[in-house]
């Protein structure tokens, strides 16, 4: 069994996608390691789809399906606990939730394992997995086939499930958000399910942090403009913010130098 990524192969993915190439000597400096370790990270990162070998060095793969979700876990993992503890800051005790999946939506579902009562409707294992920590939370989950590499189940039942009900929040990430404001993601399905999520919330809340501006997902599926609130841990480019000034979409972004407790976040499984 692959495990994921470490907290230095995470950094590596980001150095190397911050500059677009990397020697491996670079990056042997860098992180004060030996080439060695290096080539072992690279490897490994290479693997799971993050990075992809190039003569002398490495660079960003490309990006034709979503990275494993394991490997998602622990990208930009600060940045996405602090999106997860401002949304939880929004959500009373007693409320009703749909989950979809992706990483964000799991770390948002940790934060808010302080709240009582919550009744929680999900295709994500992960988020279904973290919340049954709280007993007071009523969980369900959706049956189907589970997508071993995600972690969550699409298909037509799952736009059934969704429209069975009617909750008070809906907490859904994207894959990418285009420039114009367009949600995209890497699967049809996935887009259908977030629209169910979309058409039967109170209210809707995007969770996605700051690699998903402009990031080159192809399917597309829904406006920014249509939600109801959009956290994020940086300012988004002036494109975005003038949309969501104009359609009246609440902006939420941690202020400089805030603190944030920490939560519990359950174990790898």
């Amino acid at each position: 069994m692959q495990k994921r990524p470490t907290e230095r192969q995470a950094s590596i993915v980001e150095t190397v996608r911050a500059d677009g190439f990397r020697t491996i000597e670079d990056l042997a400096d860098r992180f004060q390691v030996t080439a060695q370790t290096i080539r072992r990270d690279v490897n490994a990162l290479c693997e799971e789809g993050l990075l992809r070998r190039r003569h002398g060095g490495v660079e960003p793969a490309l990006e034709h399906e979503n990275i494993a979700y394991r490997a998602r876990k622990v990208l930009h993992v600060n940045e996405k606990r602090k999106i997860a503890a401002l949304v939880a800051r929004h959500i009373p005790d007693g409320a009703s939730l749909f989950f979809s999946i992706g990483t964000t939506p799991e770390l948002v579902a940790s934060a808010l394992l302080q709240h009582r009562s919550l009744r929680i409707f999900t295709n994500n294992l992960n988020v279904a997995y973290v919340a049954a920590t709280n007993d007071s939370f009523d969980v369900t989950l959706i049956g189907g086939r589970l997508r071993n590499r995600d972690r969550d189940v699409l298909g037509p039942e799952v736009e059934a499930f969704f429209n069975s009900y009617k909750v008070d929040y809906g907490i859904f990430g994207v894959g990418g958000i285009d420039p114009d404001g367009s949600l995209l993601d890497f699967d049809e399905q996935e887009v259908r399910a977030r629209s169910a999520i979309l058409a039967n919330s109170r209210q809707n809340y995007l969770v996605a942090d700051h690699t998903k501006f402009g990031r080159n997902a192809v399917v597309r599926g829904g406006n920014i403009a249509q939600v109801s609130a959009f956290f994020t841990d940086t300012t988004p480019p002036d494109t975005i913010i003038n949309m969501i000034k104009k359609t009246g979409v609440e902006l939420h972004v941690p202020e400089p130098g805030a603190e944030f407790p920490t939560f519990y976040v359950p174990d790898e499984h």
